[in-house]
């Protein structure tokens, strides 16, 4: 049997009221009446209702993240940095993996909206422009240009470009390529690709580019001496085609990834790679929604985080 505000209160000693307040984080109530409560709601396992909540006008606390995928180490490890700070701050999540596809993202919208969250933070950009322009709901984005109105909050994708292109100039690289991820969007991400060109055209340095989809069809060890990865995951998967030939990364060839998440600088510390701040982004991200939470109205700046090179 599902527990009730009343059982609650009885449970506690105190009245329903009391028990609504505790709930709704009034300040006047004693520490021992809300240690009481608290206790009371752990022992019978109630569940304040947070539909319930939102209409009748008060914060439902929780929150939606909707992002591309959760194998993506750098995405999973980005979402549970989002969690713990959020429930930090009293906030629950719902969490939506929109697996790169459109109709997913879009009922996992309706969802969301349908569950009353406060706000939402998205990572994905399988819909249009327009249709995010629709939304009235407070709304950030992770590396993805989704309206004018919905701020952005990433890392600075243009300097990731360039420093992993210093990296194959500073050791010499002569057969470079560099591989692309056919991103139709207009989001940061593409600045990794534009800050690798610029910075590889001014140093006058010759390099291909290849679309992701034609890694397994190409050669790459046959060609090249050098791959500028566009994350982590793919450059794990390109020195394993090096490795197979018996190649020595960081000695007979060079490659570079992108994300630097904890897991794969632990277990592939020799990735020489463009580290995001995931503590900061998530800081960010959240700091962005809760303005927009408390004024949806206003107009609230994106923000670029500076990224670092491992090597």
């Amino acid at each position: 049997m599902v527990a009730k505000l009343k059982d609650v209160a009885k449970l506690a000693g105190v009245s329903v009221t009391t028990v609504s307040r505790v709930i709704n984080n009034y300040s006047s109530l004693s520490d021992k009446t809300i240690k009481k409560v608290r206790q009371a709601m752990r022992q019978l396992n109630y569940q304040p209702n947070a539909l319930a909540r939102a209409m009748q006008g008060k914060p439902s606390k929780f929150i939606g993240l909707i992002f591309p995928n959760l194998t993506n180490p750098f995405f999973a490890e980005l979402v549970n940095e989002l969690e713990h700070q959020l429930f930090l701050q009293g906030y629950k999540t719902i969490i939506a993996s929109s697996a790169e596809n459109r109709e997913i993202e879009h009922e996992y919208l309706n969802m969301l909206f349908a569950n009353q969250v406060d706000g939402i933070i998205s990572g994905s950009h399988n819909l249009g422009i327009e249709e995010y322009q629709q939304l009235t709901a407070p709304i950030v984005s992770f590396d993805r240009y989704l309206s004018d109105n919905i701020p952005i909050v990433a890392a600075d994708s243009y300097r990731g470009g360039q420093l992993a292109a210093q990296f194959m100039v500073r050791h010499n690289v002569k057969r470079l390529v560099v591989i692309v991820d056919e991103d139709t969007s207009v989001s940061p991400t593409l600045n990794r690709l534009q800050g690798v060109v610029d910075y590889l055209n001014e140093q006058g340095q010759d390099f291909t580019t290849l679309a992701k989809e034609e890694i397994d069809k190409t050669p790459l060890p046959d060609q090249f001496t050098g791959v500028i990865a566009s994350n982590d995951v793919q450059a794990l998967k390109i020195i394993s085609q090096y490795q197979q030939r018996g190649y020595q990364l960081n000695d007979d060839f060079f490659v570079t990834g992108y994300d630097g998440s904890q897991l794969i600088r632990q277990v592939a510390p020799q990735l020489p790679t463009v580290v995001q701040p995931i503590y900061d982004l998530a800081e960010n991200l959240i700091s962005t929604l809760l303005k927009r939470i408390a004024n949806p109205t206003s107009k609230v700046d994106s923000v670029t985080l500076p990224v670092k090179f491992k090597e």
